[in-house]
C-alpha cells in the first residue's frame, strides 16, 4: 500500500532518499519557495506558494486556485509510489494538504475517519484551517471536512513535525 509522506522542509531531502516518492507538494511562501530538487521530474513536483495564516485576502493567504491545482495534482498520482508533501515546519500547511489529497481519494464519508488517522499518526498536526475550509468547499463536503478537523482538536505543541506517512485510506473494519 502507497502513502504520503509528511515532513518538514529540513526532513526533505532524508524523505527522497529513503522513500523515493513519485510526487512532491511543497507548501512554502515565495521567500522560501525551493527548486525542484535536482533529478527530480519538475512536472511531478507541486509548488504552492503560501503562508502559514488562516485569514482570507492577506497577502499569500491560501486561496481556492491553491486548493484546485491540488487536488488535481493529487488525482494525478498513481500511488504506485508514495508523495511527499511538505512545507516549513511539517505541522499545518503540508497536514491540511495531505488531509485534501487523502479526501478526495476516499470519496465523501471518509473524512471524519482519515482526521482519527492523521491525528493518531501525528499528534502534532494542526491542519490550517483556512486550507480546510477552502477544499471542503472544492470537494462539495457541506462542512464534513472542518467538522472532522475540529473534532480531533488541536495538535500538541512542536517547533518542527517528524515525519509521518498516512497510508491510502482504506476503511476501518
Amino acid at each position: 500500500m502507497s502513502f504520503i509522506l509528511i515532513t518538514s522542509l529540513s526532513a526533505l531531502p532524508d524523505g527522497m532518499a529513503r522513500h523515493s516518492p513519485s510526487h512532491i507538494v511543497t507548501l512554502l511562501s515565495s521567500g522560501y519557495m525551493i527548486d525542484t530538487p535536482a533529478g527530480f521530474p519538475a512536472d511531478r513536483h507541486l509548488r504552492l506558494s503560501m503562508h502559514d495564516i488562516a485569514d482570507e485576502g492577506l497577502p499569500e493567504s491560501p486561496a481556492r486556485a491553491h486548493v484546485d491545482r491540488l487536488i488535481e495534482f493529487g488525482r494525478g498520482w498513481d500511488a504506485a509510489a508514495p508523495m511527499i508533501v511538505h512545507c516549513w515546519a511539517g505541522i499545518s500547511r503540508s497536514t491540511a494538504a495531505t488531509y485534501t489529497i487523502l479526501c478526495d481519494r476516499a470519496g465523501p464519508g471518509a473524512e471524519r475517519e482519515i482526521a482519527e488517522i492523521l491525528r493518531e499518526r501525528a499528534p502534532h498536526a494542526q491542519p490550517n484551517r483556512l486550507l480546510v475550509r477552502l477544499a471542503d468547499e472544492a470537494l462539495g463536503r457541506d462542512g464534513a471536512m472542518v467538522r472532522a478537523i475540529d473534532a480531533i482538536g488541536s495538535g500538541s505543541m512542536a517547533a518542527e513535525g517528524f515525519p509521518v506517512e498516512i497510508p491510502l485510506h482504506k476503511p476501518r473494519p
